[in-house]
C-alpha cells in the first residue's frame, strides 16, 4: 500500500486498545478512504455495508439486511427501520468471533435519507450498546464532507465527544503519487509526475487511470478530451457527492477563480450573494477540508484579514481547458508549447508549490523553526509605484523572510537582466512597505534549479524539484 503511515497508525492503534472505539475518516470523493480501511483492517471485519447513493430508505434497509445475512447473521426477518436494523447488528455482534470485531460502515451519509431517523438511532445503537462492547471498533466513512463534520466530528447531539479517533485522508503528494505510478509499472520521470499533478492532483484513483506505455500528454488526452473521457464529468460530480446543497460550494469556488490569489470575506459575500448567516463561513470550511481551498492571512495583516484562495488542481484545470468544450479529441497534445498550455503551467506548477510548504521548509533547513507561511500583495501608489504579488513567504522566528518565487521552466532557469531588476523591485518594495526589519532571502523555486550566470548571485537559496519529492513523515 502507498503512503497512508500515519493513518495506517492510527487504525491499527484503534484496534489494539482494550476500549470501544468509533473512526471517522472523511476526505474527497476518490482519494483512497475505502481502499485503507479494508487494506488494514479487513481480517477483523465482523461487519461491512456500503451505502447507496440517491437511495429510498427502504433499498437502504434492504441492502443492509443482505450485507447482515452475508456477513453471517443466521436469521434477519425484513427491517421496517433502522432502530430494526441497528437492533440485527446487535445480534450479529453477540455471535461468538475472536479478538476484536470491527464494524465497518462505508459511505455513511447516503445512509441519513430524507426523515429516515438514521442518526438518531446511530447514536442510541452507539452509545446504549455498542460502547459497552470492549471488543467493538466502529469505523465509519464518508465522501460527504459537509455530512460527516456537521454530524459526527462536530456533533452537538448525542454523538457529541464520542468520536475516539477522527481521521481528515487527504490526497497524495508528489512522492506518493511517484511511488504509486511505480508500483502499478508507470515509467514516469520526477518532471512528468509533476505535469500529471498539475491537472490530477494526488487524488489516487485518478491516478488509476493513467496508461502504461502512453506519455503524460497522450494520458491527459485520454482522460480529459476523448469520446468517453472518464474525468471530463469529474468537475461537476465532485461537488454533487461532497457536499449537500453543493450550489452554495460551486458558487464560491467560481467567485474564487476569477481571483486569483484569493479573495476575503467581504468580496465572496458580494460575489457569490450568499446571506451573511455562517453559510458562507461553513462551505468555506468544507471546501478547505476537502482541499478545494487554502485559507490564509496576507502578510502583516489580522486573522480577520483572512484570504481564501483556490488551490484544487483538477477543478482549475477542467475551468481552463473543458469549460469551453474543445472537440479537439488530442487537444493536450496538440497544445504542447503553446502560449496558453505554458502560462497555465506556471501558475499549476505555483499550486503544487503552495500544496508542498513542508518539503520546501524542509529543503531549506528550517523544518525546526517556528515559520508564519504568508502570501503579499501590494498595489501601486504614490509612494510605492510598483505593485507587487508574492504568492509565498516563509516568515521565520530567526528574523528571515524566505520570499519565494515559483518558476516552472524546461531546464535550469536563467535569470536576465530585466528578471533580476524585477526581483530587485519586488524585494525592495516589499522591505520598504511591509517587512523593514526583516532579512529578506530570495528563494528561488524551481525544477532545475538556477543557471549560474551573471545575474543569479541575487538567489540566496534554491529548491528543486527533487526537494519537493521529499518524503515528509
Amino acid at each position: 500500500m502507498t503512503g497512508r503511515h500515519a493513518e495506517r497508525r492510527l487504525l491499527l492503534e484503534s484496534i489494539q486498545r482494550e476500549e470501544p472505539q468509533f473512526v471517522a475518516i472523511y476526505g474527497r470523493r476518490r482519494v483512497g478512504k475505502t481502499y485503507l480501511v479494508r487494506q488494514t483492517l479487513s481480517e477483523a471485519f465482523a461487519f461491512e455495508h456500503v451505502g447507496m447513493a440517491s437511495a429510498s430508505l427502504s433499498d437502504q434497509l434492504l441492502h443492509f439486511r443482505d450485507s447482515l445475512l452475508r456477513n453471517g447473521l443466521r436469521d434477519c426477518p425484513p427491517l421496517a427501520s433502522w432502530h430494526d436494523a441497528f437492533l440485527a447488528l446487535e445480534r450479529l455482534l453477540d455471535q461468538p468471533r475472536p479478538g476484536r470485531n470491527v464494524v465497518f460502515l462505508d459511505e455513511l451519509p447516503w445512509l441519513d435519507t430524507p426523515r429516515s431517523r438514521f442518526l438518531p438511532e446511530l447514536e442510541h445503537f452507539w452509545n446504549a450498546r455498542a460502547s459497552l462492547r470492549k471488543n467493538l471498533v466502529l469505523v465509519v466513512c464518508g465522501s460527504a464532507s459537509s455530512w460527516m463534520v456537521s454530524n459526527l466530528v462536530r456533533n452537538r447531539g448525542g454523538l457529541h465527544n464520542r468520536l475516539t479517533r477522527q481521521i481528515l485522508l487527504r490526497p497524495f503528494t508528489l512522492r506518493e503519487c511517484a511511488d504509486y505510478a511505480a508500483a502499478r509499472g508507470l515509467v514516469l520521470s520526477p518532471r512528468d509526475v509533476c505535469s500529471a499533478y498539475m491537472a490530477l492532483g494526488g487524488v489516487p484513483w485518478y491516478w488509476s487511470l493513467l496508461e502504461k506505455g502512453l506519455s503524460v500528454a497522450q494520458n491527459l488526452d485520454a482522460l480529459f478530451f476523448a469520446e468517453g473521457a472518464p474525468l471530463a464529468p469529474e468537475h461537476d460530480a465532485l461537488f454533487a457527492s461532497l457536499f449537500r446543497h453543493s450550489e452554495h460550494h460551486r458558487r464560491i469556488v467560481d467567485a474564487l477563480a476569477a481571483v486569483g490569489i484569493g479573495a476575503d470575506r467581504a468580496t465572496l459575500l458580494a460575489r457569490t450573494g450568499l446571506p451573511d448567516n455562517g453559510v458562507l463561513s461553513r462551505c468555506l470550511e468544507e471546501l478547505e477540508q476537502c482541499g478545494f481551498v487554502r485559507q490564509y492571512t496576507p502578510y502583516g495583516k489580522a486573522k480577520k484579514g483572512a484570504l481564501w484562495q483556490l488551490l484544487d488542481p483538477l477543478v482549475l484545470f477542467h475551468r481552463k481547458f473543458l469549460a469551453s468544450r474543445p472537440r479537439d479529441e488530442r487537444f493536450w497534445t496538440h497544445s504542447l508549447g503553446s502560449g496558453a498550455q505554458n502560462a497555465w503551467s506556471g501558475l499549476a506548477f505555483e499550486r503544487v508549490c503552495l500544496a508542498h510548504v513542508p518539503q520546501i521548509k524542509q529543503a531549506l533547513q528550517i523544518a525546526g523553526v517556528l515559520v508564519h507561511v504568508a502570501s503579499w500583495r501590494h498595489l501601486p501608489d504614490a509612494v510605492h509605484p510598483h505593485g507587487t504579488q508574492i504568492d509565498l513567504l516563509l516568515d521565520r522566528a530567526d528574523r528571515v523572510v524566505n520570499v519565494c518565487e515559483m518558476k516552472w521552466s524546461a531546464g535550469p532557469y536563467a535569470i536576465d537582466k530585466v528578471t533580476a531588476d524585477n526581483f530587485r523591485a519586488k524585494l525592495e518594495t516589499f522591505r520598504a512597505v511591509a517587512a523593514p526589519r526583516r532579512t529578506l532571502h530570495l528563494t528561488l523555486v524551481t525544477p532545475d534549479g538556477v543557471l549560474p550566470n551573471a545575474h543569479s548571485s541575487i538567489v540566496q537559496s534554491q529548491v528543486t524539484l527533487d526537494d519537493l519529492f521529499a518524503d515528509i513523515r
